[in-house]
């Protein structure tokens, strides 16, 4: 599977990197060159990303199922507990 940005955040990327270039680089970075390496980090190093998000998504959404029964358990049989109170 490969990792896709939508339009305006490839942009985004793009510009960010430009600037980190000319920021903190000996030389800055054309546009092209820009996209082109911000398509190695997609490719090379996005799905370890990609990848460790969806098991922090898992170990979360297993968390809250485990505390499922404590959020909506209801007592069984309860009706003749409540009929004595009446």
């Amino acid at each position: 599977m490969s990792i896709e940005l939508p339009k305006e955040a490839r942009q985004q990327a793009i510009t960010s990197i430009e600037r980190y270039f000319r920021e903190h680089m000996d030389e800055p970075i054309g546009n092209v060159a820009a996209g082109g390496l911000l398509n190695f980090f997609l490719q090379e190093i996005g799905p370890s990303i990609y990848n460790q998000a969806v098991t922090d998504a898992q170990e979360r959404l297993q968390a809250r199922v485990m505390e499922l029964d404590i959020d909506v358990h209801e007592s069984e049989f309860g009706y003749w507990k409540t009929a004595k109170r009446k």
